[in-house]
Order: structure tokens, then C-alpha cells, then sequence
């Protein structure tokens, strides 16, 4: 085996733990998860003093009280707020730990491997749509909303993955993925790329999705395959398969897995995204943005303004 227990003092041990608990007990109660989110994140920045000055209403520079007002979500804005189809309810509470959990990466504290992985599983029992037990979720993993993920037991989530939950992500137990992988769960059109389609992708149990790997919005890769270094999904990789390139084609059957494993004459994926289409309806007074402002009637040509 390729690693080996290890433990923290007890002192330290003690009060990590007391730590995560407080947090999850105020998370599963009543209060306001915004206050939940600003309490923990002043308190994890070491800026208690510094709030309880300002909140006493002494003077403070621009800096300062942005600093202070950043840490409720509420004076936040990420990316994914500015989708169209998001599920407005779900993303409320989602957005506020999602807060939480992007500013707890920042934080010394993030480093420090046996706590942060307690931390985020925590933080991920009450965000995502299923969290397994044993989840190892490292830094700088980020999502869209964290709520359309599914993810089974005794999986690891390497640095700086990206999981997109535009759609719908369901991955598997005991899945390996390597640090900058991308799973997507939506796509764009090739000519108007404000039109987006979400999918549902899927990663079954005991797939390795290795290093700066991507799968693409709508696949599926099956039990016990592997996705090889930089390679680019687009379709279903077969069970036990090993598939590398881009796009990726199966070069190999994992050995000893040959009479379980199906057939593919010239190694190419089939697509089956269609099929895993999630269609959305938008509510009847909604105003788009077109951020790019330009005319697709054709040729791409620059947007005229009136």
C-alpha cells in the first residue's frame, strides 16, 4: 500500500474536532447559514477584534470594511449567480457554503491535511446532494453550485479539480481523481455560445480520472476504467477500459478484466449525450444578458448597438 496512518497530537486533535462540530451543529440548526459562514470565516481569519471594533461603529479605511463586510456571503457574488437556469431555493443556502468553503482555502489552515479533509467533508454533508463517508477532497476543488453533485464513499478529489454541477454530477465509490481534472455537466452551442444545454454526467465506482484530465458534458465512464493523463473525454468509456488522448479513444482492457469487458473494434467512444440532456424551463419574466453583445445571425459578426 502506498500510505500509512497518521494522527495529530492530542491537544491538537481535541480542539480541531470541537472545531468541525460547532460548525456542523449550527449548520443543521435554525440560525441563518449566512451567520454561520461570517461567524467561522472571522474567526478562522483571525479578525474578531478588527469586526467587533467596526460593528462598535469606530473607523475603519475601504480596505478594512471590505475586508470585513467580505466575509458574509450575502456581500458576495460568484460566478454561477449569474446563471440563468439555476435553481434559485437551492442556490441561496448552496451559495453560502460554497463561500465558506472557497474562503476556508485560503486559509492556513487549509494546508494543514488531516483537519481540512475533516473540514470539507463536513462542509460537503450539507452541501452537496449525497456525500459518501471517507471523502478526501484536497484544495482548490470547485464547482458550480454543489448541490447537483452526488458523490459515493471512499473517493478522493485531488488540487484544483473542477467539478461543474450546471447539470447534474454523479460520481461513484472509491474514485481517484488527479489533481486539475475537469468534469463537466454542461455544454455550449458551437455557433451561439450563450446557449447552454445541461447533462448529466456520470463516473461509476472505482474509475481513475488521472492528471489534467477532462470528460465532457454527458459521458459516462464506466466501473474500473481509466482516463489517462490530458485526455478528453467525449463519449461512454467502457467498463475496465483505459482510453488516453483527444478526443479519447480505449487503447487497453485493464489486465485480468478482458472476458469482463466490452469490445470496441476501433478503440472510438460512442456519444450517448443526448440521451442525458436535463431541460430547463426559464421563468416568464426573465431579462438575459448577452455578455458578449454580438450578432450570431451567420458569420460571428461584432453586436451593433441600437
Amino acid at each position: 500500500m502506498t500510505k500509512r496512518h497518521v494522527s495529530l497530537p492530542e491537544e491538537a486533535e481535541s480542539g480541531l474536532q470541537a472545531f468541525i462540530d460547532e460548525v456542523d451543529e449550527r449548520l443543521s440548526g435554525d440560525e441563518s447559514t449566512c451567520t454561520v459562514v461570517e461567524d467561522t470565516l472571522i474567526d478562522l481569519f483571525g479578525d474578531r477584534d478588527a469586526y467587533e471594533r467596526w460593528q462598535a461603529g469606530a473607523d475603519v479605511s475601504p480596505a478594512e470594511r471590505v475586508r470585513l463586510q467580505g466575509y458574509d456571503p450575502c456581500n458576495s457574488t460568484l460566478e454561477s449567480e449569474y446563471y440563468a437556469e439555476k435553481d434559485e431555493e437551492r442556490y441561496k443556502r448552496s451559495k453560502h457554503l460554497q463561500w465558506l468553503w472557497r474562503q476556508f482555502d485560503a486559509t492556513p489552515m487549509a494546508d494543514n491535511v488531516e483537519f481540512a479533509l475533516r473540514f470539507r467533508q463536513m462542509l460537503a454533508n450539507h452541501l452537496f446532494d449525497e456525500a459518501g463517508d471517507n471523502l478526501r477532497i484536497f484544495k482548490g476543488v470547485s464547482f458550480s453550485y454543489g448541490h447537483n453533485i452526488s458523490i459515493g464513499d471512499n473517493t478522493v478529489v485531488h488540487d484544483n479539480v473542477h467539478l461543474d454541477d450546471r447539470g447534474k454530477l454523479t460520481i461513484g465509490n472509491r474514485v481517484s481523481i488527479s489533481d486539475n481534472a475537469h468534469l463537466y455537466s454542461h455544454d455550449h452551442d458551437v455557433v451561439d455560445q450563450t446557449e447552454v444545454r445541461n447533462f448529466h454526467t456520470v463516473v461509476e465506482d472505482d474509475v481513475r480520472i488521472t492528471y489534467d484530465a477532462m470528460v465532457r458534458a454527458g459521458s459516462r465512464v464506466g466501473e474500473n476504467a481509466i482516463v489517462g493523463a490530458r485526455a478528453n473525454v467525449q463519449g461512454d468509456v467502457p467498463a475496465h477500459h483505459i482510453v488516453v488522448g483527444a478526443p479519447a479513444q480505449s487503447v487497453k482492457i485493464k489486465p485480468g478484466f478482458e472476458d469482463e469487458a466490452e469490445e470496441i473494434g476501433d478503440g472510438k467512444l460512442v456519444s450517448r449525450q443526448d440521451e442525458r440532456e436535463i431541460p430547463y424551463d426559464l421563468p416568464e419574466n426573465f431579462e438575459p444578458f448577452d455578455e458578449f453583445q454580438r450578432d450570431v445571425g451567420g458569420p460571428v459578426t461584432p453586436h451593433k448597438q441600437p
